[in-house]
């Protein structure tokens, strides 16, 4: 019925100039008193001469429809649909050229911002190592800022990679424990610096995921928590099968902020307090987590503290 209603639409005029032309018709056959039979016989072979021309027509129709739902254009029938298909041709063009000058701009960007990266780690990893050696107040914070600017580095190349066809996923079944531990290990002088404690329960728990991947969100979370968190600690364990909980006695989020904490770019009450949050990895977190399959939650409350929940039990991705 629906295509039924949208060919009587495209046909709306023909079918009123004929009801037009058998309304006169009928009108001059009874001016001129024409007898009954002589009036009927050629009206009802109008109609049903009306009736096989659309049927036909309809048919045609339906086939039109059909091809251009599978993005085929028809054969072209009159100059008007001609002049349309050109149109159409002409679009299809410019917008392919659009999306091939897009696509090599963005690769270039990507070039340009890994090369970047991996020039800007090299100082990164000297700084570190010089720092190793030196066990003090004055080289945890200078560890803790290059930590950071790690974090902002990956991060960078994490929401340009995000889009990407080539996103180097590699899913197979992980070990929780090693991701968490390798993830806390980053932290350790930061914990150290701010007298925080960590409370680390083993989960015991195997998933299938992609490492590199789950370890940014954790690493996210956890640099979250210590960064809003200047006395208590963080806690790290396994609410159910499956459900990863990372718990700090922070500030906390009020509840208008905690709905769109996962939106891109929006940083908070808290965000507005500390200049250096650009809203972006809680953002980030939310999109790989989709990406694998998994979710991720938040519970908080202001001046309590925060809890992230780390679904890892959806199975969206093939073991590879």
């Amino acid at each position: 019925m629906k295509h039924f209603g949208g060919y009587l639409r495209s046909r709306l005029g023909t079918i009123i100039l004929c009801v037009c032309l058998f309304g006169v018709f009928a009108a001059a056959d009874l001016l001129f008193e024409v007898e009954t039979i002589v009036l009927w016989y050629p009206l009802i072979l109008g109609a049903v001469l009306l009736l096989v021309v659309g049927a036909v027509d309809y048919v045609m129709f339906l086939k039109k429809h059909k091809e251009l739902s599978y993005g085929e254009l028809p054969t072209p029938k009159s100059l008007i649909e001609e002049d349309y298909q050109s149109i159409i041709a002409k679009l299809k063009e410019e917008a392919e050229m659009r999306a091939s000058s897009a696509s090599q701009d963005y690769n270039n960007m990507i070039e340009y911002y890994t090369v970047w990266a991996h020039q800007i780690k090299t100082p990164i990893a000297a700084m570190r190592l010089n720092l190793q050696s030196e066990d003090s107040e004055s080289a945890r914070k200078l560890m803790g800022d290059l930590n950071r600017i790690e974090s902002y580095v990956e991060m960078v190349l994490t929401f340009l990679r995000l889009d990407s066809d080539s996103t180097d996923y590699v899913i197979k079944e992980h070990d929780l424990d090693e991701i968490i531990k390798s993830s806390v290990r980053k932290f350790s002088r930061e914990f150290i610096l701010k007298k925080l404690t960590l409370n680390y329960e083993p989960v015991k728990y195997k998933c299938i995921t992609d490492e590199k991947w789950l370890e940014f969100i954790i690493e996210q979370v956890i640099s979250n928590a210590v960064k809003y968190t200047s006395e208590g600690g963080v806690r790290i364990y396994m609410d159910e099968p499956g459900l990863l909980v990372i718990e700090d006695t922070g500030i906390g989020i009020s509840a208008e902020d905690l709905p769109r904490i996962f939106e891109n770019g929006y940083t908070g009450f808290n965000g507005r307090e500390d200049k250096r949050a650009s809203g972006i990895g809680l953002y980030l977190c939310k999109r790989i987590a989709d990406n694998l399959g998994h979710k991720i939650t938040a519970e908080s409350t202001p001046g309590v503290g925060t809890k992230m929940i780390i679904d890892v039990r959806g199975k969206k991705l093939g073991v590879e």
